[in-house]
């Protein structure tokens, strides 16, 4: 689940615990096999829109997330990185459509905490040159998945370079949207550690 606790290295983390293995069937069809998962990502997230809208002026008057708005919100960034992990060939098991079950390729984000108002107040300022790099790491992503979609149709696995990177990859963009978002006030971690 979403709200558990973790370390104090970062209050969003990933886990890849995936044994490398691809269908090279699912993997040839992973867009198509996706496209019920973008559709509802995409009809959940204008939902998810409005709830950080509210988790934004919350935390600005109140210093803390709304636990509600807080577990919700995580909800949909756990399901987002399921379908993420998925499309970039992280994980071959096809993800639930609540992100709430247990996926190869999970995320953990720790509970609400009391996060600083004046980092919450300039938010959207302050996370620009992190919504800078994790657009551009996007557009990487895309282009290393493309090659990653290749060698697994060839060799039905995912090299431990390719999952290691794109893991890093969807890791950072997940603690932007994370920051972005409200569920914390730490910003991103260029580290290479997934611990951190």
């Amino acid at each position: 689940m979403t709200t558990e606790a973790v370390s104090p290295s970062h209050p969003i983390q990933l886990t890849l615990d995936d044994d490398l293995k691809r269908n090279r069937v699912t993997v040839f069809f992973r867009l198509i096999l996706a496209i019920p998962h973008i559709i509802w990502l995409s009809l959940w997230g204008i939902v998810v829109y409005f709830a950080i809208i509210g988790n934004w002026f919350a935390t600005l008057f109140g210093g803390r997330s709304p636990e509600g708005l807080h577990n919700f919100i995580a909800q949909y960034l756990t399901y987002m990185t399921h379908v993420r992990a998925y499309l970039f060939f992280l994980s071959d098991p096809y993800p639930g459509f609540m992100g709430d079950d247990a996926y190869p390729t999970d995320i953990t984000i720790a509970p609400a905490a009391d996060q600083n108002r004046w980092i919450t107040g300039f938010r959207i300022i302050l996370g620009i040159p992190a919504l800078i790099v994790a657009g551009v790491l996007s557009y990487v992503a895309q282009v290393l998945a493309f090659f990653a979609w290749i060698v697994c149709l060839v060799t039905g696995a995912m090299p431990k370079g390719f999952r290691d990177i794109l893991g890093w990859v969807l890791r950072f963009e997940q603690q932007t949207n994370g920051y972005m978002w409200i569920l914390t006030d730490r910003y991103p971690s260029f580290s290479t550690d997934m611990e951190a």
